[in-house]
């Protein structure tokens, strides 16, 4: 994934409740709808009891416009109430990257 720089990253870490509670399908809307949004870049996710969930933004205005969204505020208040034990957001300028492919 080759980004202009720079260009920002928020890092969503968490750990999950028991139990799905509709946590699915609500990830895979909250993903195509950040995807529709202006600014967003890309995404990434991985979770093995901890799960990191990356998104990529052309700038802080078009993060702060996704944390806005109606749609996007509703999850974050169910993530509260049933999905997610703990959280942390971290957003970050990315200056520079690298990667390595074999």
């Amino acid at each position: 994934m080759e980004l202009q720089k720079p260009y920002y990253a928020v890092i969503f870490t968490s750990t999950r409740t028991d139990g799905d509670n509709g946590y699915g399908q609500m990830a895979a809307e909250m993903e195509q709808l950040a995807r529709q949004q202006p600014g967003f870049l890309d995404f990434e996710s991985a979770r093995d009891g901890l799960g990191v969930t990356i998104s990529y933004w052309e700038n802080l205005e078009a993060i702060a416009n996704w944390k806005a969204n109606m749609d996007h505020r509703e999850a974050q208040k169910n993530g509260i109430k049933k999905w997610y034990s703990w959280y942390k957001v971290r957003i970050c300028k990315v200056e520079r990257e690298y990667e390595f492919t074999k």
